[in-house]
Order: structure tokens, then sequence, then C-alpha cells
């Protein structure tokens, strides 16, 4: 493996990990002549369908180009790289499993929506408004309603609770 930073093809891994699904190994290397230390991932080479866009064009699918969209989503967000990681493996793992030989690009951005929903709403309403095109500000606010939750007063009440509270955010 070359060094990215000074390109001497003499480096040494220094740890090895694997995620714990066991399909990912994670190398940390360090370069014998500039002595940095880089990371590299090592992960099993399957053949991922095509991806069939809007207009009706094909291209290859592409990892970075997935982890690069969630990204700006996520971007300013509190959402660790293994967390980003283990959801674009399981969208990359869903599309396997499809069989299929080519993939819209309406459902590749149904399964990072699901996924974004899960780990961040605010990443999940960014990306939303911009996969779905959103034209006006009652789509925002449809898309959020969606993903409010609000713990009910009581047992029987149809009320939702009052917006979060000084009080609530303390747990007092």
């Amino acid at each position: 493996m070359k060094c990215p930073f000074c390109g001497d093809p003499n480096t040494q891994v220094t740890d090895t990990r694997e995620n714990d699904d066991g399909d990912v190994v994670r190398r940390r290397r360090r370069c014998a002549a500039c002595d940095k230390r880089f990371t590299t991932y090592e992960r099993i080479d399957l053949k991922m369908p095509h991806i069939v866009k809007r207009n009706g064009s094909r291209s290859d699918f592409d990892h970075t180009k997935l982890l690069g969209s969630m990204k700006l989503a996520l971007r300013k967000r509190p959402v660790t790289t293994e967390a980003l990681e283990a959801a674009v493996d399981r969208i990359e793992a869903r599309l396997l499993s499809l069989g299929e030989n080519e993939v819209s690009t309406e459902r590749i951005g149904e399964l990072v929506m699901k996924e974004l929903k899960q780990l961040d709403k605010v990443a999940y309403i960014r990306f939303a408004s911009v996969y779905r095109n959103f034209a006006d500000v009652d789509e925002f606010a449809d898309v959020i309603r969606e993903v409010q939750t609000r713990p009910r007063r009581g047992k029987g009440s149809s009320k939702t609770a009052p917006p979060d509270s000084e009080h609530d955010l303390f747990g007092s």
C-alpha cells in the first residue's frame, strides 16, 4: 500500500480491526519513509447493481458518492463516522440482497432516507428536502410532523405534551 502523503510503497500495518459484522477490516498503517499514519479499509468486492437515473441513463454504483451524499446531510450533526459507515454498509447490503442488475435512484434514495431517519431526524429532513425537491414550506412542515414524536400526557389522553421546557431538559 503506497503512502498517500509521500507515495512511498513501504508502509507497515500497526493495527487491524474488523467491524462488528466481520465484513470490513480497518487497518492503521505507518509510512516507513515519512512516519505519517493513515487508515485503509478492506471490504469484500461484490458486483453492485447498475444505477438507473431519472433521465434513463445508467452508471456504476459509487460507494463514495453514496457516502458523500449522506455526509452532506449529516454535516455538523452528532453522528459518528462508524454509525454513518454502518448505515452505508446496510444500504449496500440491501442493494445486493435485491439480486437485481439495475436499481433506480429513487429506490436508493428511499433506502438512504430510511437510514437517515434512524440516525438523525435533522439530516433526514435535509436529505428529504433535496431528494423530494420540496416546492414550498408546507412540504417541510409535513416531513417535520412525520418525524416528530411527543410523549402523551397521562394514560388515555389524546393531547400531546407541550414543547420541551428547561424542566424537561434537565429531568427535574
